[in-house]
């Protein structure tokens, strides 16, 4: 497992960049047909590769990505090691480790019969490609295991809140700032208003917040536009639907100045009850297996199960690597803790196909 984990990040899989992304998808799919018996189907979308295996009439999904957040050179910077139990890489805990564990519980089935393996590859920067695959792939299933790295202390992850991303833009008229502001319409002071406006939206486990800002062209012109983009996460569909109701009810309070909005919902949210008895089942086996008792956690972040959750598959996520440091420079996995979550994915399979 740890040789297949070395391989799998020395081969660097930057999503912006496609054609690593595509180099990546070759090895992934190498090392499955080593393990699995046969290639899977690649699927390219607007340039981006995806994998998929497929044994049989399909009862149950196993989920994850091959892309990374991490820039082409970073193993220069975060080389590939083992020390002291703990393999520490780019893209290590997300979610490489996460793939190998699914090809080696895989490899020890009996049978592959129902199940279905798909690993996306734009993951990290929204599923825009993936998320209708995942969805037709995952509907009418009687579960979705989502191979992505654990909570804290292994938990496992019951709930995801659901994701929307928002670009609102300001439009205004240019006046020269010293000679007559009066005959201009100030984009930035729109903008203002509208921050305040946006962040009173949010409301209890929901969150709504601006983020990236530009606006203005010179110091002594009155911007003619500006611009806010708007990061959501809500707990359950009904908190989307009303942020979504909010955001296109803003209004402008500068005279003058027109509101654009772009954007919307993005993941829907991995609600509790889609998991609940996935998780009775994953604690039940893990006590037959003598594995430590299973904890669940209710994350922020979103994954691919969130998309599988709103086809209507129940899903359980975080069933990858143990560690910690996803996207930071301290990302590492707990090498023993490997063949012990393989052991339960196998064990969840048996059980659910």
């Amino acid at each position: 497992m740890i040789d297949d984990l070395e391989e799998l990040v020395l081969c660097e899989s930057f999503s912006s960049d496609l054609e690593a992304v595509a180099r990546s998808a070759k090895v992934v799919a190498a090392m499955g047909a080593r393990h699995l018996g046969v290639q899977p189907e690649f699927l390219v979308i607007d340039g981006v590769t995806h994998l998929r295996w497929t044994f049989g009439t399909p009862r149950v999904l196993l989920l994850g990505h091959h892309d990374t957040v991490w820039p082409i050179g970073t193993l220069r910077t975060h080389p590939w090691s083992v020390v002291e139990g703990i393999a520490r890489g780019p893209g290590v805990f997300d979610m490489k480790a996460g793939l190998v564990q699914t090809f080696h519980a895989l490899a020890g089935l009996d049978s592959l019969d129902g199940v279905t393996l798909l690993i996306t590859g734009d993951e990290e920067v929204g599923s825009i490609t993936s998320s209708a695959l995942i969805q037709d792939t995952a509907r009418g299933l009687a579960a979705t295991f989502v191979m992505e790295a654990s909570a804290d202390g292994g938990a496992l992850k019951t709930a995801r809140k659901g994701t929307s991303q928002y670009t609102l833009t300001v439009h205004g008229k240019a006046a020269h700032a010293g000679l007559e502001p009066e005959k201009g319409a100030n984009a930035g002071v729109e903008l203002a208003h509208q921050i305040l406006a946006i962040t009173g939206i949010a409301a209890g486990r929901t969150t709504v917040t601006p983020t990236v800002l530009s606006g203005g062209t010179t110091l002594n012109t009155v911007p003619a536009q500006a611009t806010v983009g708007v990061d959501v996460r809500v707990p359950s569909v009904a908190e989307q639907a009303r942020v979504d109701d909010a955001m296109r009810a803003l209004a402008p309070v500068v005279p003058g100045t027109r509101l654009e909005l772009l954007g919307g919902p993005n993941r829907p949210p991995l609600e509790t009850e889609m998991s609940a008895e996935l998780f009775v089942l994953a604690q039940e086996l893990a006590g037959g297996l003598g594995l430590e008792p299973l904890a669940s956690a209710s994350v922020g972040g979103a994954s691919d199960g969130n998309f599988s959750a709103g086809a209507g598959c129940r899903t359980l996520d975080g069933l990858g690597a143990v560690g910690g440091g996803a996207h930071a420079d301290h990302e590492h996995v707990v090498v023993a803790e490997m063949p012990r979550r393989t052991a339960l994915l196998r064990a969840l399979i048996e059980a659910v196909r």
